[in-house]
């Protein structure tokens, strides 16, 4: 007589969306290279590659995505990659990259959660108060922030990209432009014009301020990162003294099998 196993059922509509945004991968990576923007073909393979993560992390960390989030992060791909780089999401609205580090960091929070949760729960486990897992929570999203920084930094720096985002701004408070020995500051406001020199005296002139190559970027990036990481946390930290009046924040908390089983 045969074993009959019972497989997890994959929810109907993180099928379809699964499907539905590969289909459009796909679709821009043609139309892409129809136009020979071999660099935007090898970001839809990226993203093509990255949707396989989700299943991968399940299976080596033995976690279960509840659907809810399991979408979020397929649209979170979507949204940086094919919709961010490709479609220039980041240049034409103004606040979407705010928007995914601040989901990033919210996201990131959650997975942290579920593993501490996890190892507070287990039967020889390590006694955690509701406040230290929120805070360790936070901790492990704001560094896994912290190296996505790195990354966009060494991309940028060795590869020549501009994933940091410059920008242009209209104010300097600086001492190096002071006088040192006194230790004086010099506060440059309304700055309407900067002049560069390049390339064998080639010029380059930037109107209405100056640019700031990422340091701006790069704070503001891990400022809303810690928002929604501390948006979590601080769920979590209720969610872990009432897990009932709370539940509805399963939807996003990946489950440890083990546990579960």
């Amino acid at each position: 007589m045969k074993k009959v196993v019972n497989k997890k059922k994959i929810p109907k509509i993180n099928v379809i969306v699964f499907f539905v945004l590969r289909f459009l991968v796909i679709l821009c990576m043609v139309g892409q290279s129809v136009h020979g923007n071999w660099n935007n073909v090898f970001l839809c393979i990226l993203t093509l590659i990255l949707f396989t993560f989700p299943v991968l992390i399940q299976r080596k960390l033995k976690l279960e995505f509840p659907k809810t989030l399991e979408i979020i992060i397929y649209l979170f791909i979507f949204a940086s990659e094919i919709l961010g780089e490709i479609q220039n999401f980041y240049g034409v609205f103004k606040h979407w990259d705010t928007m995914l580090h601040t989901l990033n960091g919210f996201l990131c929070a959650a997975v942290g959660f579920s593993l501490f949760d996890f190892l507070n729960r287990r039967e020889n486990h390590i006694s955690m108060t509701p406040a230290f897992m929120a805070t360790i929570s936070l901790c492990f999203s704001m560094t896994v922030g912290v190296l996505w920084e790195f990354v966009e930094y060494g991309v940028d720096t060795y590869i020549g990209k501009d994933m940091q985002k410059d920008r242009i701004i209209n104010s300097i408070h600086s001492k190096e432009l002071g006088n040192k020995e006194k230790n004086e500051m010099v506060v440059l406001d309304d700055i309407s014009k900067t002049i560069i020199y390049y390339d064998n005296h080639k010029k380059l002139v930037i109107e209405d301020g100056y640019l700031d190559i990422g340091l701006k970027d790069t704070v503001k990036d891990l400022f809303v990162n810690f928002i929604g990481a501390f948006i979590f946390s601080f769920l979590g930290f209720l969610y872990v003294k009432d897990r009932d009046e709370y539940k509805f924040l399963e939807r996003f908390i990946p489950i440890v099998k083990k546990l579960k089983e």
